[in-house]
């Protein structure tokens, strides 16, 4: 059978326009399909990316949380260590203190051990009244409680006038001050001034006494006026 070479030339360019059809279909299947596998790939990286957003900020929530633990653990372990070292320094202030003041006492105690040479009442006998509220003291003590109430105190007033004199010179008739010439159970100063109640002042405690009585009456008044400001000033 023979073809007319029209028809053929024909088939040809219909065979060849089918073909480029069929090409551009398929090219556009293909990329329409490299489209939405593109699309895929972009939403599966962006959720990872948000996924790794939301990590990365739980763990710096958490960084975050642990080390505002580490700050308040820190700071109450300073201020415990604070109240502990505060404690501590005033524990040994505290000794420190006891140590200075036992010291202190000692010495003072020394100071009353050798000054307390506490004579019966002198190489002159005192023949005046005792009064019995005056019995429970002896030899100067018992002399100077006497005068201390013929003067006009109280009794009340004697526990002053004694702690006084036993700090000045123990109620030794005796006692000097070796650095500033004070003399007697009054220390006064100098000690000639004692001679304005007798001129046995350098032998007689009652002598002594009674010039001191009249020097803490004029001065301060009572006993406990004088003790106060010694306390105060360390001397009177």
């Amino acid at each position: 059978m023979l073809v007319n070479p029209l028809w053929s030339r024909v088939g040809v360019r219909a065979a060849s326009v089918g073909i480029l059809v069929a090409g551009l279909i398929g090219g556009i299947y293909l990329g329409q399909e490299q489209l939405a596998q593109a699309g895929g790939d972009s939403l599966v990286n962006a959720a990872q990316a948000d996924l790794d957003m939301q990590l990365l900020k739980q763990h710096e929530s958490r960084h975050t949380a642990a080390r505002a633990w580490q700050r308040q653990a820190e700071g109450k372990a300073a201020s415990k260590a604070a109240a502990a070292a505060a404690t501590a320094a005033g524990r040994a202030h505290s000794l420190e203190n006891k140590v200075v003041k036992d010291k202190k006492d000692a010495a003072e105690r020394k100071k009353q051990k050798e000054q307390e040479q506490e004579e019966p009442g002198g190489p002159v006998p005192y023949d005046g009244p005792i009064p019995g509220s005056c019995n429970e003291y002896s030899g100067s003590r018992k002399i100077g409680c006497a005068l201390m109430l013929g003067k006009g105190f109280p009794i009340a007033e004697f526990p002053c006038l004694d702690k006084l004199w036993k700090h000045e010179s123990g109620w030794n008739y005796r006692a000097k001050n070796k650095s500033s010439g004070a003399y007697g159970i009054p220390q006064a100063y100098p000690g000639k001034k004692m001679s304005s109640e007798g001129a046995d002042w350098e032998t007689n405690p009652a002598t002594q006494i009674k010039w001191g009585l009249g020097y803490v009456k004029g001065r301060y008044d009572s006993p406990c006026g004088a003790w106060s400001f010694f306390q105060n000033n360390g001397h009177y």
